[in-house]
């Protein structure tokens, strides 16, 4: 989860992530001695479900994994800055190896600790700058919300959906355009609002948001924030949700009609392996519905199998590379002010997404700086 300004991720050089996704390094068949000592740095409480929750996820499938060989330890609720300064730095001097920071904002206090940790392993997770001992590796959740688009467009009656969003940086903004294009894809006249709220877990916060979107037409909702609040507005108004991070129908049984949820396990596994192995070096991922990093499913009791059916098929070919969610077909794509963005029969480069500063047509909002 991305955090700051905009302008500052926008003006950085985001090109560093574009490059090779694999993440499969090589293990070497020696056993430690002692186990590795992985420890994870979360922005947020550990709550039933969401960005954190899936991150605390990704942890357990380390120890399920590794057993007695790996030994992991969590600090949750950590603010960005001083703070996660303090507690990243605390976690290198107490003997652990390698250190996950998953929040945007945790990018600069790892990097300085990382300075005087030289032999501690720290990945970056949503971050984009690296060093030798600092990895950097971040999702295409675009790539699901696309998908989401797709059902929310089959699902809503009022061709209108909303979109509470935490900070208009450009993982935020890949989202809700591709979002909003999936919808369209099967719905040209359906619209999307945007609320920012210019924060990432504020649980009453988020639900005023969404009740505010549900009294103008709004009858499906997405939204990039960090807690199950949105998800249970949609329950408590009758509307329709696309949960994020986390299935949620635990919190909306009914609301739920489709979840892009994130897979950690895999990737973090693999990682705390290479330590142990000592193969670990840096580098840049940037993985998605290919490398099993983001999944959509978990659909509703409301969504017809047809509906399923078309999303799911859309997955496979969104793995299978014949499917982007910013390529053009025999029209350009354009912003909501009326310029090109996309020309026809063109797709957007890594570093085009990477980069995006702009909102799609059909979103009624302006990016909040």
């Amino acid at each position: 989860m991305y955090k700051n300004l905009a302008t500052a991720l926008r003006a950085a050089c985001v090109s560093a992530l574009v490059g090779a996704i694999s993440v499969s390094p090589a293990f070497s068949q020696t056993t430690p001695a002692a186990p590795v000592k992985a420890g994870f740095v979360y922005v947020s409480p550990i709550t039933e479900a969401g960005w954190t929750k899936q991150h605390d996820e990704g942890r357990k499938a380390v120890e399920a994994a590794l057993g007695k060989d790996v030994k992991t330890s969590f600090v949750e609720n950590v603010a960005e800055g001083a703070d996660a300064e303090r507690v990243i730095r605390d976690l290198a001097a107490t003997g652990h190896q390698i250190i996950f920071t998953p929040s945007f904002g945790y990018m600069e206090p790892t990097l300085k600790v990382a300075q005087d940790y030289p032999n501690v392993k720290f990945e970056s997770i949503t971050g984009y700058k690296t060093a030798a001992n600092v990895a950097a590796a971040n999702a295409r959740y675009y790539e699901g919300r696309y998908l989401a688009g797709i059902a929310a467009g089959r699902m809503s009656k009022t061709g209108v959906a909303g979109y509470v969003a935490g900070f208009p940086i450009p993982e935020v903004l890949q989202g809700l355009n591709a979002f909003t294009l999936g919808m369209r894809s099967v719905n040209p006249k359906a619209s999307v609002k945007v609320v920012w709220l210019n924060v990432w877990f504020d649980p009453p916060k988020e639900r005023d948001a969404a009740m505010v979107l549900f009294n103008q037409d709004v009858d499906v909702i997405a939204f990039h924030t960090g807690s199950t609040a949105v998800m249970a507005a949609a329950q408590e108004r009758g509307k329709m949700a696309v949960a994020y991070h986390s299935d949620m129908r635990g919190v909306g049984p009914d609301a739920q009609i489709v979840a892009v949820t994130h897979q950690w396990g895999k990737y973090y596994t693999e990682r705390v392996r290479a330590v142990q192995a000592g193969t670990w070096k840096s580098a840049t991922v940037w993985g998605g519905v290919r490398e099993g990093m983001i999944r959509v499913g978990d659909f509703g009791p409301k969504v017809p199998q047809a509906v399923q059916q078309e999303v799911l098929a859309a997955q496979k070919a969104v793995g299978a590379g014949t499917l982007h969610p910013f390529r053009a077909g025999k029209t350009a794509v354009r912003d909501n002010e009326g310029r090109e963005v996309i020309a026809a029969g063109k797709v957007l480069s890594d570093e085009q997404i990477l980069k995006m500063n702009w909102l799609a047509e059909g979103v009624q909002g302006k990016l909040s700086h």
